[in-house]
């Protein structure tokens, strides 16, 4: 749960930035791999790689 909702803003160059505090309270640190995609119900999810992977393995679903 996000203690502290942000509103983020694509740019013309179409990248967001998340703010440090949301990035640090879910345990990700610089360098850690992200797998983003959509949830097809107009949500997108930001999810670890590792985490991700080891979900497609075992359930065979993301």
């Amino acid at each position: 749960m996000i203690r502290e909702p942000a509103e983020l803003d694509v740019d013309e160059a179409d990248r967001v930035e998340f703010p440090p505090g949301i990035l640090a309270e879910a345990g990700i640190s610089p360098g850690t791999k992200l797998l983003v995609f959509s949830d097809g119900d107009g949500r997108i999810v930001l999810r670890r790689a590792e985490d991700a992977i080891n979900d497609l393995l075992r359930e065979g679903a993301l």
